[in-house]
């Protein structure tokens, strides 16, 4: 996952390979042909319906482009959107980024789905094991 301190001040390029998903929106009625790049917001670190979005991005409609996580964007959420298909986190101002690095690190387990699928590995580790 690539993280992006908030004062950095990235921007995408806005336009027809560049969408913004409101929180509330149904990612499934979006048209998403020739889209590259797609932010979700979190207004706040407790409303997590942007998890809910990626997950149905890039599992059910098979997005293969870059979803950005954006807002109240903590730390301690890194490894959950990683899992639910976000590839890249624009972290909130207070955030260091070295912290969010070293923590993303501390838990690679989670890239391989140990226990349960998700968005990035769709069968557990231990089925694809026994495989």
């Amino acid at each position: 996952m690539k993280l992006i301190a908030a004062r950095a001040q990235i921007e995408w390029a806005k336009g027809p390979k560049h969408i913004d998903i409101p929180n509330d929106a149904d990612p499934r009625e979006v048209g998403l042909d020739g889209v590259e790049t797609i932010t979700l917001s979190f207004p706040k670190f407790s409303d997590g319906r942007a998890f809910s979005q990626a997950f149905l991005l890039s599992r059910r409609l098979g997005f293969k482009g870059e979803i950005v996580a954006m807002g109240d964007v903590l730390i301690d959420q890194l490894a959950q959107m990683q899992r639910s298909g976000f590839t890249t986190a624009v972290l909130r101002a207070d955030q260091p980024i070295d912290v969010a690095n070293r923590v993303l690190a501390e838990y690679p387990g989670f890239d391989v789905g140990a226990y349960q699928g998700d968005a990035v590995h769709v069968r557990p580790h231990f089925a694809v094991a026994a495989a």
